[in-house]
């Protein structure tokens, strides 16, 4: 069956001293230190370690017909984003990222779907640079999971929804700057802990913000399975039940019924959360996604979904058909190799 990864990262081989640029920093640079490796910088110290995979095409498409992955959906690292940053430095960052997608899906158009990243801290200018994206063929956009100071229901940012609804722009939702990450530094907690919740913080703040109530064209994606908020939809109808005058403030639909209105992908490495998910939200609104090339996510993309007893049917929209709905692109573009 055709397999699409919606849930990749990619960055540039060569990124540019924006610190120099800009006079200011806070931007990852690339210090190639060996051969097929190199290390994510922030301001001189040390962020992570990435192999070749993370950047070159080629790599990842030898890695992706071992694995029988036929198409991934690429998208930048998160702490690429630059939110923090003066806007105007932010789109040039997110231009030269989003070029840098668009370059190699034009090179690679049956074996790779770009999104791009905006520089959400200026709705203006995101709604700009979202509108160029598709211009330069991606479809879609990532996003995090709260813009600083803006959970996603802000005010400020519905434009920026309302413009994606309006151009048939994908969102994909990606965690990031986890909250309470400065008081559980120990065993990895802002990764396993913080994330799940930011992810849990971006859906419920779009249901209860009204976001999806007032654009229900919008077509939105979550990573990590929807991270906590799957696991305690039960608890956030019941808050939502008993003290609506906290909770309903802004829309008094049930968070219930909002339920198979956006997609989440499989990444939650455990079958029967996996079947959990797919009960609760629906085969059609959970695609393949395994945060390739990075620890936490899938090995080889798909073993989870194959290794349970789903129907062929329900195997092949998790495997594909979602992803395509999402992205509302054809399948037949990716048959032909």
């Amino acid at each position: 069956m055709l397999k699409i990864d919606i849930h990749t990262h990619i960055l540039p081989e060569n990124i540019p001293d924006f610190k120099s640029k800009f006079g200011y920093g806070g931007f990852v640079s690339l210090d190639h230190h060996k051969p097929c490796c190199a290390q994510m910088m922030i301001d001189g110290k040390f962020f992570r370690e990435v192999q070749d995979n993370s950047w070159d095409a080629e790599t990842r498409m030898k890695e992706c017909d071992h694995h029988r992955v036929n198409v991934q959906v690429l998208s930048t690292v998160p702490v690429m984003f630059g939110y923090w940053a003066k806007p105007k430095d932010c789109l040039e960052v997110s231009k030269f990222l989003n070029d840098h997608i668009a370059e190699i899906v034009q090179r690679y158009p049956k074996r790779f779907i770009g999104l791009g990243t905006i520089p959400l801290q200026d709705p203006d200018l995101a709604i700009l640079e979202m509108e160029r994206c598709r211009k330069i063929g991606l479809p879609g956009v990532q996003i995090g999971s709260h813009v600083n100071e803006w959970n996603l229901d802000a005010a400020e940012l519905f434009p920026v929804f309302a413009a994606a609804e309006k151009s048939g722009t994908a969102i994909f939702v990606h965690p990031w700057e986890m909250m309470g990450q400065e008081k559980m530094k120990k065993y990895w907690l802002p990764w396993l802990v913080g994330m799940p919740a930011e992810t849990s913080r971006a859906i419920c703040s779009m249901i209860f913000g009204g976001v999806f109530e007032r654009l229900p064209n919008l077509r939105v994606a979550f990573a990590h399975g929807g991270g906590s908020f799957p696991a305690t939809i039960g608890r956030i109808q019941h808050g939502f039940d008993c003290r609506p005058d906290l909770v309903a403030i802004d829309n008094n639909v049930p968070p219930q019924n909002y339920l198979g209105k956006f997609y989440l992908d499989s990444l939650v490495h455990d079958g029967d959360m996996l079947k959990h998910i797919v009960k609760l939200v629906g085969a059609n609104r959970v695609a393949l996604g395994s945060d390739y090339p990075f620890p936490l996510g899938e090995n080889v993309p798909g073993t989870l979904i194959e290794s349970l007893n789903f129907d062929d049917e329900t195997i092949e929209r998790l495997l594909n058909g979602t992803a395509l709905e999402w992205l509302a692109l054809s399948k037949e573009k990716f048959l032909s190799r």
